[in-house]
């Protein structure tokens, strides 16, 4: 059997951390077992689906490197993989199943439904339709002709359960008494999700379905139908929920929930996959970072808890560094260039890119996130137009400030080699002169040429930027404190 798996948004909504996730173990699922992984869209809520949701999952799919081989763009057997165009079809085995005596007309009104349920519990019995309140079927099929409208309800066989193997929760039954004769298709002739999602299952081929556990309970429905229509149940995995740090289901109020929002603060596709992996599933051997390939290797559904699990956006960032921290130094320029010329305004010239190069090694170290660099780097490309309000009261409105700026000028202009170990010993030397802790020495020139008491390393920094621009912002410092 050749595994197929699908992913299968709504287009309701920015993809979500959540959803990736989901994308991801059925990506690394179909990978590891050498089957197809098919993205398609689950788009029947007219209402609430937009292009711009559409297409954000498209491109957020193809930012994380999950690359589908059917479905959605990539095409394949079974036209656009879009709900939305298969109407006829949920039509066709809607009534498929009325006639076979699988699912009926259902003329129930809301008013009573509710009526029906408050007088079950009363009675202590199920409050699950039954379809009790329906017409003789020859009588409804009647109705039909004469123009009346009305849902059809899958027809839920009772007494019976609804016994299945889940990979993720192992052994699970329904009693069909907790199982309502449900809606598969509208009075506007509009399907329900229930009949969309089964039919495109069954006739996509799909083999196994890896979906969030706030859907287990509409499997025993779906296996109902699927059986209906004369085929074979899929294999489940119920993947748990993410959750929140405070341990509640993971929501706008613990911040950003939208892939969209981490690739914009600067978080690497690499350490989001890595992340959202192990929220669930181990690597094994205390093993946290991998890259997909490593996990496709390793990846076992069988082992993904069913535990839930803690999205912590700190342990997110603190992972997203450590991708930053190993990445070449020219990977690491060409992924972030455009973020900092985007922060200038304009494009980087030869030499700059070759001081953004030279520096990198040492931005690296400092960076979390990708949107850090432009801060970081900026005072190399740009003048100092202001300076950071906080770092020039702290450091600059001292007695030491402007015996250091003085005593920098000083040792700087008469160095003959402008090397990183030349103004390392000539700054030393002249906290020497003037008994200055590197503290209260050095800061003053760091906001001098930086404009704040965060940059990359002093020295390194010096060398980059050149003895002339370091001259002349100590010294337009100086005039400032004067």
């Amino acid at each position: 059997m050749t595994v197929r798996v699908r992913f299968a948004p709504s287009p309701t909504g920015y993809l979500h951390v959540g959803a990736a996730r989901t994308a991801l173990y059925n990506y690394l699922f179909a990978r590891a077992k050498g089957g197809t992984f098919i993205l398609r869209s689950d788009d029947t809520d007219r209402e609430r689906s937009t292009d711009e949701f559409h297409d954000d999952i498209l491109e957020h799919m193809a930012w994380l490197g999950l690359e589908w081989d059917e479905g959605l763009v990539k095409g394949g057997e079974h036209g656009s993989y879009r709900q939305s165009d298969r109407y006829d079809r949920y039509r066709e085995v809607a009534r498929a199943l009325v006639d076979a005596g699988d699912a009926y007309y259902s003329f129930a009104t809301a008013s009573q439904l509710d009526d029906f349920k408050s007088a079950a519990r009363e009675a202590g019995t199920s409050p699950a339709y039954d379809g009790s309140l329906e017409p003789d079927p020859h009588d409804a099929t009647s109705r039909i002709r004469e123009g009346a409208q009305a849902a059809i309800r899958f027809r839920v066989p009772r007494p019976g359960e609804t016994r299945f193997t889940d990979i993720v929760r192992d052994d699970m039954v329904f009693d069909h008494r907790q199982v309502d004769d449900f809606i598969i298709l509208r009075s506007d002739g509009t399907p329900t999700y229930h009949l969309a999602s089964t039919v495109d299952d069954v006739d996509y081929h799909i083999t196994h379905v890896i979906r969030g556990e706030d859907l287990l309970s509409s499997t025993p429905k779906h296996i109902l139908l699927t059986l209906a229509m004369g085929a074979e149940p899929v294999t489940y995995a119920h993947l748990s929920l993410l959750m929140g740090p405070d341990g509640k289901k993971l929501s706008k109020r613990h911040g950003d929930t939208a892939m969209s929002a981490y690739r914009e603060a600067g978080f690497l596709p690499e350490a989001v996959n890595n992340y959202l992996a192990i929220l669930g599933w181990s690597l094994g051997d205390d093993v946290e970072i991998a890259s997909l390939d490593a996990m496709v290797a390793k990846f076992d559904l069988g082992a993904v808890s069913k535990n839930p699990a803690v999205f912590d956006p700190q342990k997110l960032t603190w992972l997203n560094g450590v991708y930053i921290r190993e990445m070449d130094d020219r990977a690491f320029v060409d992924r972030t260039v455009a973020l900092v010329e985007e922060d200038l305004g304009r494009e980087l010239t030869d030499g700059e890119r070759d001081q953004f190069m030279e520096i990198a090694s040492l931005v690296k170290e400092r960076t979390k996130l990708l949107s850090e660099v432009a801060d970081h780097v900026r005072f190399l490309f740009s003048d100092i137009e202001r300076y950071d309000e906080a770092s020039w009261k702290k450091v600059m409105e001292t007695p030491e400030a402007p015996i250091a700026l003085d005593g920098a000028s000083e040792a700087l202009s008469g160095l003959g080699d402008w090397t990183t170990e030349a103004i390392d010993a000539a700054l030393r030397a002249m906290l020497e002169v003037h008994g200055l802790s590197a503290r209260k020495g050095f800061q003053p020139i760091r906001v001098a040429v930086s404009g704040s008491t965060v940059s990359p390393p002093l020295f390194e920094s010096l060398k980059v930027l050149g003895r002339d621009v370091t001259l002349t912002r100590l010294s337009n410092a100086r005039a400032l404190l004067s």
